[in-house]
């Protein structure tokens, strides 16, 4: 397996696989395929990686920025992380998400947030922060990694492109 940027003719391959792996995920709108594009679209995926195996992309994460209510700079959001359903569970997104957080930790990033199953996310770092929330998200499932000192205090708003439905 390597991971490596996207580039434009990963596009469809991502969308599609993006869909399969959310397609039985009981929570969620099931648009993260078109989240992922509304963020390339508004130049917004800051690293956006795939892992593939022989010529196969099989996996997926993309990284964005937030803004934060107390104006702390430099938090990008995690999410989505998508690895086709017969290659789940092979450590493939572990990797994926291993080597983005490496990537903004490179690009001088300050922290990174998501929205997930705290049991998964946690060998990564990350934590729910209670000093920062995102609005209609039960504060357990919102989780933070400061890649510093310095933690963030307010509330956290996603990329606009996160509302994409089509």
């Amino acid at each position: 397996m390597i991971i490596r940027n996207e580039i434009e003719s990963d596009t469809k391959v991502i969308a599609e696989l993006t869909k399969m792996a959310f397609e039985t995920c009981p929570h969620g709108h099931h648009t993260e395929q078109f989240i992922i594009n509304a963020l390339r679209a508004a130049g917004a995926l800051t690293v956006s990686l795939v892992a593939e195996i022989g010529q196969d992309v099989v996996g997926h994460v993309a990284f964005s920025p937030v803004t934060i209510s107390d104006g702390s700079p430099h938090w990008y959001g995690l999410g989505p992380v998508s690895v086709l359903p017969i290659h789940q569970r092979q450590g493939i997104g572990t990797a994926l998400i291993h080597e983005g957080l490496f990537r903004l930790k490179a690009l001088g990033a300050q922290g990174c947030v998501l929205v997930g199953e705290p049991a998964y996310y946690q060998r990564f770092g990350f934590r729910n922060l209670s000093a920062l929330t995102l609005e209609g998200v039960p504060q357990q499932y919102f989780l933070a990694l400061p890649f510093g000192e310095e933690t963030p205090r307010g509330t956290v708003v996603f990329h606009s492109a996160f509302s994409a439905r089509s």
